[in-house]
Parts: C-alpha cells; structure tokens; sequence
C-alpha cells in the first residue's frame, strides 16, 4: 500500500467506481430488480408557547416545495447510487 494517503484515496475511489461499473453492467439474473428513488419534501412548521405546559405546541404545517424527480436511484439487487441513466443500463443489461 502507499505511503502518500491522497493515491491510497484515489486508488479506493477508483476501485469502487470499477465496482460500482461492474454491478451495474452485470446484473444478477437471479436477483430481483426493481428501481426505486427517494425524494424529500420540505415542510415549514409553526409551534405557539404553552406556558401552562411549558412547551411548544405545533400549529401549523406548510409543504414549501413539491416532491422532485430524484436523483439517484437504488436496485432492489443492492446496487445503490445510480443515476437515471446508470438504472436504466442496469436494468437493460439484464436482456443483453
């Protein structure tokens, strides 16, 4: 192993994308295969003070955003961390 940390961090990065490439490229013909993405929305919420209690009482919640497309995707097979086109070549690779 390398004594200069900067090349021992580029060598695992690039091992891992050479991983990553291959698991996606190579899809396991006995896993199941669904794509699925995650997507947070945002919420504004308001609190009054309830002195009786002590506490913050929530009144109110707002949504301030609308849910986006998301932009990584996730196999049901454990390949995570692809984009929309990595997840569509992963799951094209299984008829190839």
């Amino acid at each position: 192993m390398s004594d200069d940390p900067e090349r021992t961090l580029e060598e695992w990065k690039t091992s891992m994308q050479d991983e990553h490439d291959t698991a996606i490229a190579n899809p396991d013909p006995d896993a199941s295969h669904e794509i699925e993405g995650i997507t947070q929305v945002s919420y504004r919420y308001t609190f009054a003070y309830d002195a009786d209690s002590d506490s913050l009482e929530q009144t109110d919640r707002t949504q301030v955003d609308e849910p986006r497309e998301p932009e990584l995707f996730s196999c049901a097979c454990g390949v995570r961390g692809m984009t929309r086109a990595e997840a569509r070549d992963h799951l094209g690779a299984l008829d190839d």
